[in-house]
């Protein structure tokens, strides 16, 4: 089983950055894929990014703004800059066993509880 605990979230005003981490333990076969995902109120879950052994992945509403990375401690983050009002979201990470990641929640099998981010003007 793989636990996932986010952290990080805030709020922070248009044109802000903010760092979010993901602590993640369990076997390293239920996680070869991460990624982030978010929903906004009264709006679906969309994904964020991924990351796997065959590289990073990013949505294209914030390619070039956020950057997703996994260091040798298990933790996951998510660096996001110039963020805008549309990125306020509950900010999910979650987990899964295969070797590629894309946008399909299907691929995860881990999720955490979440943390919010709030962008304000």
């Amino acid at each position: 089983q793989v636990q996932l605990v986010e952290s990080g979230g805030r709020s922070v005003e248009a044109g802000g950055s903010l760092l979010l981490s993901c602590a993640a333990s369990g076997d390293a076969y239920y996680r070869r894929c991460m990624g982030w995902f978010r929903q906004a109120p009264g709006k679906k879950r969309e994904w964020v990014a991924s990351v796997s052994s065959d590289g990073t992945t990013v949505s294209d509403s914030v390619k070039g703004r956020f950057t997703i990375s996994k260091d040798a401690e298990r933790t996951l983050y998510l660096q996001m800059n110039s963020l805008e009002l549309e990125d306020t979201a509950m900010y999910y990470c979650a987990a899964g066993r295969f070797f590629a990641c894309d946008d399909r929640e299907s691929l995860y099998d881990s999720w955490g509880r979440g943390t919010r981010v709030t962008v304000s003007s």
